[in-house]
């Protein structure tokens, strides 16, 4: 058996292991997603009147500040480093949107599943091995795309090409910016209190997540 084969089911058990959830992970998790889903619902409550500027300048342009409906996919994920955090995180923000009364109802979670997933795919084509500012960032991105697709398709039927494209493009760089690059250093500096000290998370400085969560 040559070293590379050898290899291979130790990758698997290392794997397994970065991918089991504790109940630390979990109760976490909740916490930063209720509290996720309390910003988006504020978010709510006063986003059109911010954005109404940006879209009578050009129409699609009002997605630059979308990537705070983001945050919690991203963050979730650079906190937790586990398969589904980011899933997790952002499905549980967006339920507790809902249930506060966000104005687009079940429609709210149905979004908050594809920005999850968005972001997820990210880390799972990283192995989730690898949190550095970069990480973030396409994963903001990928929620963005995400979230412009699903808007686009649902709530701007007919839309021009040109709205689309606009409205896509801004998408992703609110979600790169805003959700990625605003999370990478949310997690840098509620780690810096030790809050986080019982995770990856707050012990490396890196980002390449390497270090086990036990």
């Amino acid at each position: 058996m040559t070293s590379a084969t050898a290899s291979i089911p130790q990758a698997l058990t290392t794997f397994r292991q970065r991918g089991r959830w504790r109940i630390v992970d979990i109760v976490v998790a909740s916490v930063v997603g209720v509290a996720v889903g309390l910003v988006y619902f504020g978010w709510d409550q006063i986003y059109a009147p911010i954005t109404a500027p940006l879209e009578a300048a050009l129409p699609g342009l009002q997605s630059l500040t979308y990537g705070i409906w983001l945050i919690g996919g991203v963050l979730g994920a650079l906190i937790i480093r586990k398969p589904g955090a980011a899933i997790f995180v952002e499905l549980l923000a967006a339920t507790v949107e809902a249930l506060l009364g966000a104005r687009w109802g079940l429609m709210t979670l149905e979004s908050g599943l594809v920005q999850g997933l968005g972001a997820e795919l990210v880390f799972l084509v990283l192995l989730y091995a690898n949190w550095r500012v970069y990480a973030a960032v396409l994963a903001g991105a990928a929620a963005g795309l995400a979230m412009a697709i699903n808007d686009l398709v649902l709530s701007y039927v007919g839309a021009t090409q040109s709205f689309a494209v606009t409205y896509a493009i801004c998408a992703v760089i609110s979600g790169a910016v805003i959700a990625g690059v605003g999370s990478w250093l949310l997690v840098r500096a509620i780690a810096r209190t030790g809050a986080l000290s019982r995770f990856a998370s707050g012990r490396s400085e890196d980002g390449r997540g390497a270090t086990s969560n036990a």
